[in-house]
């Protein structure tokens, strides 16, 4: 049948393109651009929990940089990873550009976590990894536009969008903090 197939013509996908076709689409599809200007593929972080947040340094809540730092320090042996998007869309409360937000978060908050080039997240033109993370077809449970800076998005070791935080959620509450660990017992 394979042979028929090839001499008719016929394109024939192969076992490992069958299995990528029905693989349901994740985070680890993107490439993104990190603080550095580095291309950087997130499907190096498969396997682990990640947080992804829009951040801004003259927001309301840029001070949760603290308790994402400390989160990071406690749980990244413990394969979380969080990923921090530079936004300027609410509010213009992030203006500069990606050497100075490094250097402010790095200086100011102690950020070791993963940086990443500054993004558009809001409307039309936003960055397709946000698209992905808004969009009701790629993700029903957690869709909608994203309202403000430090929303948060958890995602599990298979790369499934497990919840949705509000920008005015601590990183140090305890449904929070409880979400974070349930993901990275899951295994």
């Amino acid at each position: 049948m394979f042979a028929l197939a090839l001499t008719l013509g016929i394109p024939v996908m192969t076992q490992a393109q069958t299995a990528k076709s029905t693989e349901k689409p994740n985070v680890y599809q993107f490439k993104v651009s990190n603080i550095d200007g580095k291309t950087l593929d997130l499907a190096k972080y498969k396997g682990k929990v990640l947080l992804l947040v829009n951040v801004a340094s003259e927001c309301g809540y840029t001070g949760q940089y603290r308790p994402l730092q400390d989160l990071y320090k406690k749980h990244g042996k413990d394969g979380l990873a969080i990923l921090a998007f530079p936004c300027n869309d609410f509010g213009a409360q992030e203006p500069g550009n990606e050497a100075a937000i490094k250097k402010f978060a790095q200086k100011q908050y102690g950020v070791e976590f993963d940086l990443f080039a500054k993004v558009r997240i809001d409307g039309k033109n936003a960055a397709p990894l946000f698209q992905f993370l808004t969009s009701k077809e790629t993700n029903p449970k957690h869709a909608g536009p994203i309202r403000w800076n430090f929303e948060k998005f958890l995602i599990g070791r298979n790369g499934e969008i497990l919840a949705r935080f509000a920008a005015d959620v601590e990183p140090d509450s305890a449904d929070f903090q409880d979400a974070i660990r349930k993901a990275l017992e899951a295994k």
